[in-house]
Formats: structure tokens, C-alpha cells, sequence
């Protein structure tokens, strides 16, 4: 199967080890992976804040981009929900309804990456070995838009020699919200304060999720506190094999 990466801008940006992991982890699984050049931001920014019509030249090049990959698989469950639920709405409401079709047809190949491990693989287990204590926090989009439910507990469960430990009030919103930490700080503050007191209560030395944007919210509030709790993509742990990157990054923090 010829798999296109959808790195998203945070993950190129910001976390690349992300990116990385996730052909790692697919290439280890026997697939083809290629990241399409042309790949830019999902448009989602423009779209939550209202500039639906700055987003059509956005989800033109993002369709343009991925016209050739059997699937697409994105470690993000929130550039996964905008593209499946918004870019064909969006394209069409401004009057372009053959880019509506053609947004609608790549929404139908694209999948987050739990989706795509457990719905199309069929996998749960992905010979993944990552010996610390992990937490898990669902992120919005993933759970509420995408509807992932447990597919990324189950992937973490298989996980040899990891100790997975429940997240009290797990489907608390973290408080990040894209632009919603910008315009509603106290309140996202707030929100962020609750997060990560019920990470730190868990005893958990690692935090995981599916979005990468989550993780560095949580994760510099952590820091803040000198709570000794890391942030690891759910990608990196399940990439994670005896001496790899990720495994030892958490050894060593």
C-alpha cells in the first residue's frame, strides 16, 4: 500500500521526531510512505476563525497535493477532523463545487493515524516496546469529531512492557483549542491547570495523545511546574523498539 504522510505544520514545524516516527512505524509495518512536497497547513486556522475564503486556495494545494496517494494518514486527529468535515463544506459553500467533490474524495482516503492502524490494517499490536509508566489523554477532535474512541488505548495496551495508568476526567478538554488559547487565556488557563492535575495525580511519567498540539500545550505547562512528567506522541510510542529514540529520550529525561 502506498501510504501519503500528512506531516501537518505544528508536526514540521515544531515536533519533526513525530513526522519521523509515524513513517518509522509504518515502514516497520511493510508500507510504502512518501511525503508529498507540496503538503502545506490543512487550513483549519482559517476556517475556525472565519476566513473560510482564505482557506480554498489552502485545500485546493492540500487536494492537489494528495491526488496520488492511495491513503493518507495523519498524526493529528485534528487536521484528520477538518479535513474529513470541513473542507468540502468549505469549498462549496464559496462556489467551487467540482473542488468540492474532488475535497470530498481525498477526505474519503485520508485517515488519523489510530484509524488507519486499527480500521484498515486491522492491528492492534505494532511490535512497539516502550517500558515506562504512560497516560493518555484523548484529545477533542480525535474523540469528538473523529469519534477514534479506544482505538488508541487498545493500540497502547499491546505495547510490550509499558504500564498504562487512567487519566482521571480524561475527556476534560485540555484548554488549548487552537485559537481559544489566544483569545480566552484565563479560561484556557484555567482549563490547563485542571489537565495537569489530574496527569500529575496519576503517577505517570509520560503523558501520550494523538495530536501534537495538545501535547506542547500541556506539555510547557508541565514543564512550568517541574512536574518530571515528559510528552510523548502517541506515534513515538508506538514507533518505540529497545534502544530507539523515543524509548531513550524517556530514560534519560
Amino acid at each position: 500500500m502506498r501510504i501519503a504522510l500528512f506531516a501537518t505544520c505544528l508536526v514540521d514545524g515544531l515536533v519533526p521526531d513525530v513526522g519521523k516516527a509515524t513513517v518509522r512505524l509504518l515502514e516497520r509495518l511493510g508500507h510504502e510512505v512518501f511525503v508529498p512536497p507540496g503538503q502545506t497547513c490543512c487550513g483549519q486556522m482559517h476556517i475556525n476563525t472565519g476566513y473560510g475564503g482564505q482557506a480554498v486556495p489552502i485545500i485546493r494545494n492540500h487536494v492537489e497535493a494528495f491526488a496520488t496517494a492511495d491513503v493518507v494518514v495523519t498524526p493529528s486527529g485534528s487536521c484528520a477532523g477538518s479535513i474529513r468535515h470541513q473542507h468540502a463544506d468549505v469549498v462549496r459553500a464559496h462556489g467551487h463545487p467540482r473542488l468540492a467533490d474532488a475535497a470530498a474524495e481525498a477526505a474519503s482516503r485520508t485517515y488519523e493515524l489510530s484509524e488507519f492502524l486499527v480500521d484498515v490494517l486491522g492491528t492492534t499490536d505494532v511490535g512497539a516496546y516502550f517500558p515506562h509508566t504512560v497516560t493518555y489523554h484523548p484529545t477533542c477532535h480525535s474523540l469528538r469529531v473523529l469519534g477514534v474512541g479506544d482505538r488508541p488505548l487498545r493500540l497502547l495496551r499491546a505495547v510490550r512492557g509499558i504500564d498504562l495508568v487512567e487519566l482521571p476526567a480524561a475527556e476534560s478538554c485540555c484548554g488549548f483549542g487552537g485559537t481559544f488559547a489566544l483569545k480566552n487565556a484565563d479560561t484556557s488557563t484555567a482549563m490547563l491547570a485542571d489537565k495537569m492535575s489530574a496527569v500529575i495525580q496519576t503517577g505517570a511519567r509520560v503523558l501520550t495523545a494523538g495530536d501534537a498540539s495538545c501535547l506542547i500545550h500541556i506539555g510547557g505547562g508541565l514543564s512550568r511546574l517541574r512536574s518530571g512528567v515528559r510528552t510523548l506522541h502517541l506515534a513515538e510510542i508506538l514507533a518505540s523498539t529497545a534502544g530507539t529514540d523515543a524509548e531513550m529520550k524517556a530514560v534519560a529525561r
